[in-house]
């Protein structure tokens, strides 16, 4: 037969990957939910690998206990969420989805009355929940990347490590997406790496260290008694300080009192919202003691507002050295 020189197409063939169907549930709160409130603070960037959206589903991926998972999520009518689970980990990550929605927010005993911003912003918003993730380990890992640096080099440094070590997400996600490497797997990423992914080596050392001790860090602060006890843990670890440790315990145990001191921002807004000006940590601890218990509520409360302070000039472009 003569060639025609046109390679015939093929009808049967599909290159994506063949997924199988996902287990599925329903998750019907017991009081008001604002779902992306609850579990969107848990991402790291607009190009977060582990995280996005697509219209009205939220896709999450997370390395369970029992192995990776991706979890794509969807408000319902009536308030309930609708979950669907892929991978070894999907059980795991249903199991654990109230949580994930703020289930164990407990706001008894939250009086939002001292501010009036507060007051109001907390009558217009009921639904807000602060959700957990149970994962000590990644809230550690991601908490240390965001370290001392401006959010667009933590997002990217965290993007480029989970593409590079981690592992393609299962389930039929809206892009590629990826599940954090393994505690041994954050363990044995080699030095350059860290180094092209725009990391500064204080930060690349402590994550090693902590990966060394990993699954008894994560036990421990699981097991741990009280918020104060988990401060301890975490901070046993050399390179972590109450800022990253109150990171952790936010993401991680969804803690409603936890404040991040020695944040660049989170002072002037605490103030700017409060007062109408910029203060300190000192003062911003000052002015959320009305609020002992529940001061990371109140934070959520601000950023809820939208009464936060404008940018004072243009956006910090930071020196890229990962070339030198």
């Amino acid at each position: 037969m003569r060639s025609t020189g046109v390679r015939a197409r093929s009808t049967a063939r599909d290159d994506r990957p063949m997924h199988p169907r996902p287990r599925e549930t329903e998750y019907r709160p017991s009081q008001p939910l604002d779902l992306a409130r609850a579990v969107l603070p848990q991402r790291h960037g607009a190009g977060d690998p582990t995280m996005t959206t697509a219209g009205p589903v939220i896709w999450r991926t997370s390395r369970t206990p029992d192995g990776p998972a991706t979890l794509a999520l969807r408000g319902a009518p009536g308030g309930v969420v609708r979950a669907a689970a892929w991978g070894p980990g999907a059980d795991w990550a249903l199991d654990q989805l109230p949580a994930l929605c703020g289930a164990h927010d407990e706001a008894s005993g939250f009086d939002p009355g001292p501010h009036p911003l507060i007051a109001e912003t907390h009558r217009r918003n009921p639904d807000l929940r602060i959700g957990r993730t149970d994962l000590v380990f990644d809230a550690l890992v991601s908490a240390i990347v965001e370290q001392k640096v401006t959010g667009l080099q933590a997002f990217a440094a965290w993007r480029r490590i989970v593409t590079w070590y981690g592992e393609r997400a299962p389930g039929p996600t809206p892009k590629p997406m990826f599940v954090p490497p393994t505690v041994e797997g954050w363990r044995h990423v080699p030095s350059w790496a860290w180094h092209r992914a725009g990391l500064e080596p204080p930060q690349a050392r402590t994550i090693v260290e902590a990966a060394r001790r990993g699954d008894a860090i994560a036990r421990a602060a699981a097991s741990a008694f009280d918020a104060d006890d988990r401060e301890r843990v975490l901070t046993s670890l050399r390179g972590v300080g109450p800022w990253t440790s109150a990171e952790t315990r936010i993401r991680a145990f969804g803690d409603p009192d936890a404040v991040s001191v020695g944040d660049y921002h989170l002072a002037h807004h605490v103030g700017y919202a409060l007062t109408g000006s910029r203060v300190d940590d000192d003062g911003m601890l000052e002015l959320l003691a009305p609020w002992a218990g529940h001061r990371q509520r109140v934070i959520r409360l601000i950023y809820a507002s939208g009464a936060i302070e404008p940018r004072r000039g243009p956006r910090l472009h930071p020196e890229d050295h990962r070339d030198r």
